[in-house]
């Protein structure tokens, strides 16, 4: 059952719908019912961690605005804003959370840093995450219409304790870009370095 949240604190110059709307028309239908998905895990997760639920609502539906963007539209952003340069030898996986922060504060007129934090850092995490952030970066890993092995896993640890969830997110991310010899953005290294040691007992 979808909760639909009433937006009263202007975070975005939209109501709900609007925003709904606006994202059909930026995603393909898969990845429109994700980010449905990951709102109502979201606002699930914010309840039980006294986080705003409004914010909740708001980032888990613009976590992937961008995230069916060309190459291009980065790319350009990265210049234009003057992001780091670093950021050109990544790509989509990386792009559209960091770069897509920026997309959403141009086209959206959301200026909230946690949001727009809770954005940026809902694929790799960063060392230090407000509550928001960490709600954003689990729901959209538990989120129902996940199925990969280790998701039950992470949806016990994260109901049970949020900073663990991240934890085991981090590490199980962290290994499946080692087994694949895929590239690891430095930001993933600060957020295991940060959340796996501390919550070690928790995820054994």
């Amino acid at each position: 059952m979808t909760e639909e949240i009433t937006y009263t604190h202007h975070y975005i110059p939209l109501d709900r719908a609007e925003l709904v709307a606006r994202l059909h028309d930026a995603l393909r239908d898969k990845r429109f019912h994700h980010v449905l998905r990951v709102e109502q895990t979201a606002i699930k997760l914010a309840k039980q961690n006294n986080v705003d639920v409004e914010k909740a609502s708001i980032a888990g539906l613009c976590h992937d605005y961008a995230k069916q963007r060309p190459d291009e539209d980065f790319i350009n952003e990265i210049h234009k804003k003057g992001l780091d340069p670093e950021l050109l030898n990544y790509g989509n996986a990386i792009w559209h959370g960091v770069v897509g922060a920026e997309l959403i504060k141009d086209e959206l007129g959301i200026w909230d840093e946690d949001i727009l934090n809770a954005v940026r850092h809902h694929t790799m995490g960063a060392a230090v995450m407000t509550p928001l952030e960490q709600v954003v970066y689990m729901a959209d890993y538990i989120e129902p219409g996940r199925d990969f092995p280790g998701v039950e896993r992470a949806r016990e640890i994260t109901n049970a304790n949020l900073g663990a969830g991240v934890a085991y997110q981090t590490k199980q991310t962290l290994e499946y870009l080692i087994k694949h010899n895929s590239p690891v953005y430095p930001k993933t290294i600060e957020t295991y370095n940060a959340w796996v040691p501390a919550y070690r007992k928790e995820i054994e």
